[in-house]
């Protein structure tokens, strides 16, 4: 068995690249955790004492109910449950948790067993057991429930890996590099919802070259750039004398994608007749030029973008709710810049460099004040009017600093409150000016001040964050919540 599984690790590992997984069996120097619940007091003893001599670090229970009420049970590698406790089955524990769990049956209660296995249970040990049967058990079930977690955290971290081209490490953003990599692997419809400035392009462009399709060039179209009566012409095209002008037949943007990607960006300014053809485009996959009595088949995938509400749009009669309903398959949101955290600095970082590299001038850098504006301000325009703002410092810079005076930043603006927390205390009466405060002392002192008396959804509101946005923070800045110790 320990050959085998020897042998699985290693095509496993080669499989998916993975360079080293800390995982043999002869990881019984370090604890882990098991979780031992039995109502009988001398078998749960008797199970303390067997297991901690083999090096487990070891937790009690008599019932599921207890064990639910004093313990974290996905904080535990392993629980060893009796099938048969007051109150509850040891079954019951399966679904509360994602450790795994071995379940303890008598040699008469064998079928009772095997559908603990059918209900998911990791395995079973029948009593009496010997020692060297559970402690192998046991073993067994951590090191493959810990191979099978690594591999799982691998595949993630990979679908959290940032977008070609594309900056961001706040979890608003980890789900979109993710949502963007599935859907990329699809022809579903997309509907990308953002405000102006925050890159809806940038993501439809990541998404075409993570597609099947990034062999052929994808077709952008702003549609609220196109005059209203020529936007049917040129999406679609027209046939020779089909309208006055038309002096020659013209392929339309959608046939020139086909086999491609077509990008309509601010779909929600398309007139209602083209809305029409379009929605026959997406339902029969076929288009008719403007004059032409035949129509033709194409294979397009359709990407579209939007800062406005499409759903305000259908009710006011402006946009046709059955084409709404064909372009919302597959929903990305992309986050405003206010909502990005650190990405900011990260983002201006990288756009300064790149601006200097353009308009070939020495590189740059942001003073302390500069920093500290960008990371304030509330940036209505999003990295749009990021960038603007620096290359406009960069081209009035006179020196290697660009000082917070040349980004030409509202001062007022961007201190802002969050307006949903406007009792939040900016700091104590005895502490200097708000301004020489940053964000993350601001944090961290706030945290600190109030986390005995608030829980951390509330906490969470009052910084206008999300709790996991809190938990990523409170591990960065080292001021972890405290959690309840197993007794």
């Amino acid at each position: 068995m320990i050959t085998s599984f020897q042998d699985t690790l290693k095509s496993l590992q080669e499989r998916f690249n993975i360079q080293q997984v800390n995982i043999t069996y002869s990881t019984m120097a370090t604890k882990n955790q098991v979780l031992v619940v039995e109502d009988e007091a001398v078998i749960r003893s008797a199970l303390r004492r067997l297991l901690e001599r083999h090096n487990f670090e070891v937790s009690e229970a008599g019932t599921v109910k207890e064990s639910l009420e004093n313990f974290d049970v996905d904080n535990f590698d392993v629980i060893i449950s009796d099938l048969r406790l007051p109150g509850a089955p040891g079954t019951d524990l399966i679904k509360a948790t994602s450790t795994p769990v071995v379940i303890m049956t008598s040699y008469s209660s064998i079928r009772s067993a095997i559908d603990s296995i059918q209900m998911g249970a990791v395995d079973y040990i029948a009593k009496p057991f010997e020692h060297k049967e559970l402690i192998d058990t046991i073993s067994k079930v951590i090191q493959e429930y810990a191979f099978s977690r690594s591999i799982e955290q691998s595949d993630t971290e990979q679908d959290a890996l940032p977008i070609e081209g594309m900056i961001g490490s706040c979890p608003h953003m980890q789900e979109l590099f993710r949502r963007i990599k599935k859907v990329a692997l699809t022809d579903s419809t997309v509907l990308i919802n953002g405000e102006s400035g925050t890159g809806k392009e940038l993501v439809a462009r990541a998404m075409h070259r993570l597609s099947n399709r990034q062999q052929q060039e994808m077709i952008s179209v702003n549609c609220a750039a196109i005059p209203e009566n020529l936007i049917e012409s040129e999406l679609f095209g027209h046939e020779k004398g089909a309208f006055t002008g038309a002096m020659a037949t013209r392929t339309g943007l959608v046939e020139a994608a086909n086999s491609s990607t077509l990008f309509l960006d601010e779909i929600g300014e398309l007139p209602l007749e083209a809305q029409a053809r379009l929605l026959r485009v997406l339902q029969e996959n076929e288009i008719r030029k403007v004059g032409s009595v035949q129509s033709r088949k194409v294979d397009v995938r359709l990407v579209a973008a939007t800062h406005r509400d499409l759903k305000q749009l259908v009710a006011d009669g402006h946009f046709r709710e059955d084409l709404y309903y064909r372009i919302n398959v597959m929903t990305l949101l992309i986050p405003p810049l206010r909502e990005r955290g650190e990405d900011i600095l990260e983002l201006a970082d990288a756009i300064l460099q790149r601006t200097c590299h353009r308009l070939k001038t020495p590189q740059l850098d942001f003073t302390s004040g500069a920093s500290k504006a960008i990371a304030c301000y509330h940036w209505p325009g999003n990295v749009r009017e990021l960038e603007n703002a620096i290359e406009r410092a960069v081209v009035l810079a006179e020196s290697n600093e660009i000082g917070e005076e040349l980004l030409a930043i509202d001062l007022e603006a961007r201190m802002q409150v969050n307006e949903q927390t406007p009792d939040i205390e900016i700091m104590d009466a005895s502490q200097s000016a708000a301004e020489e405060l940053s964000l993350e002392d601001y944090f961290q002192r706030f945290v600190l001040k109030h986390q005995h008396s608030m829980n951390e959804t509330q906490l969470a509101q009052k910084l206008g964050i999300s709790r996991k946005c809190l938990w990523e923070r409170r591990q960065r800045f080292g001021i972890p919540r405290k959690k309840k110790q197993p007794q």
